[in-house]
């Protein structure tokens, strides 16, 4: 049973940092396309970041050169370190993942959620101004 765990959201001021985490299991890192997406509230979901096991990554543009992603094959993990935080960063950030390559699921810089099969029950993270 494959099951997504996100921690280390929070509360932070405007041009902050923050590293989100998620711990994965049941699931083999081998093939997979995995990231973020987020929501705020009265907004339609959007993905953030996301990494495949050939290390290709999508970046949306409103968080391109801000945020990092990455993947610990030895820990089965994906991290989301994001830096300089702006309030429209303020949604819940959702790990998601699924089989097969990035290019697969994205188009561009822009990966779906439809295409996401597995996913996280989200962490909050605030920033104020």
């Amino acid at each position: 049973q494959v099951q997504l765990v996100e921690s280390g959201g929070g509360s932070v001021q405007a041009g902050g940092s923050l590293k989100l985490s998620c711990s994965a299991s049941g699931m083999s890192f081998s093939n997979i396309c995995i990231g973020w997406f987020r929501q705020a509230p009265g907004k339609e979901r959007e993905g953030v970041a996301h990494i495949d096991s050939s290390g290709d990554t999508r970046y949306a543009n409103s968080v391109k050169d801000r945020f990092t992603v990455s993947l610990d094959n030895a820990k089965n993990a994906l991290y989301l370190e994001m830096s300089n935080l702006k309030p429209e960063d303020t949604a819940i950030y959702f790990c998601a993942a699924d089989y097969g390559l990035c290019s697969g699921h994205c188009r561009g810089s822009v990966c779906h959620g439809s295409s996401f099969g597995r996913w996280g029950q989200g962490t909050q993270v605030n920033v104020s101004s």
